[in-house]
């Protein structure tokens, strides 16, 4: 399974972080603190869903179709969170080796 990328120029980049920098961004999304926490609670909460649908299929109720959707969607929540570790792990070595 491959994670789609999204292509982003410089000149986009600059503009979003100059946004960011200059406080015109939007005050209803936070800073990114809070963003990486709701991101963090997504999939907590995604995972505590499916467990309470596999609860709820061992003790006889519930669909197993659901359960089989719910922990799927549990999964790729989870792979998606990784992927995004890595990439931002890379980044940081990334700097971190950069010529000073």
């Amino acid at each position: 399974m491959t994670i789609p990328t999204i292509a982003v120029s410089p000149m986009g980049a600059a503009r979003a972080y100059a946004q960011v920098a200059g406080g015109s961004g939007d005050a209803s999304s936070g800073g990114f603190a809070e963003t990486l926490g709701r991101a963090l609670q997504g999939i907590v909460g995604a995972g505590r869903e499916a467990d309470a649908q596999a609860l709820q299929a061992i003790t006889g109720g519930g669909n197993l179709t659901e359960v089989a959707t719910t922990v799927s969607r549990a999964e790729l929540a989870l792979q998606s969170a990784v992927a995004i570790r890595d990439k931002v792990v890379q980044a940081y070595q990334d700097i971190m080796r950069m010529p000073i």
